[in-house]
């Protein structure tokens, strides 16, 4: 079994674990690692998909019918999908995005990489983001994973945070700090 170094914590970082060492146990983490990524992409596009993962009143019954349908229409590999089962009759799909979130740092640190987290007004492209992540390895001297969420409340810009560094250029952190000044 790996140590997560502390890297992953609570409940949800106890399941990313727990997958995470499945998948290196069973070779297959590059493939466990796609999957999820996809699930994250299908999470943030399905409202009907968000509303099964999060909503108290779907059954578990229901939950594990719907989960397992929608890993067999995404293409998932067997292990996530089994995983995605457990967590479905656990009642446990609404810690889905921390636990992708914690796999992704444990598969990123296992490659000698830092995660950085990225909230963006708008979808970057590959080169937006291959460009980002060279500015990144400059100055922090490591390899860097981006982990990229799409906010568009911070108006433009991005907000990044590396471990408990966190570099805020939104649009929106600049007009409230004008609006201060101008009270001031």
């Amino acid at each position: 079994m790996e140590a997560n170094l502390g890297i992953v914590q609570g409940l949800s970082g106890r399941y990313a674990t727990a997958l995470f060492d499945l998948a290196v146990d069973g070779k297959v983490l590059d493939i466990v690692t796609a999957s999820l990524a996809t699930l994250t992409t299908a999470l943030a596009e399905s409202p009907d998909l968000k509303t099964l993962t999060t909503s108290p009143m779907v059954s578990r019954t229901a939950a594990a019918a719907g989960i397992a349908g929608v890993a067999a229409a995404l293409g998932l590999d067997p292990l996530t999908t089994a995983f995605l089962g457990v967590l479905a009759n656990n009642r446990r799909l609404a810690a889905l995005p921390a636990i992708i979130r914690g796999v992704n740092a444990l598969a990123a640190a296992r490659r000698g990489e830092i995660t950085a987290l990225v909230t963006a007004a708008h979808p970057l492209s590959a080169a937006q983001q291959k460009a980002l992540a060279a500015k990144l390895k400059a100055g922090l001297g490591r390899d860097v994973a981006l982990e990229i969420t799409v906010d568009p409340a911070i108006l433009g810009g991005l907000v990044v945070r590396v471990g408990s560094k966190m570099i805020d250029s939104s649009l929106k952190t600049r007009l409230d700090l004008l609006g201060q000044a101008l009270k001031a």
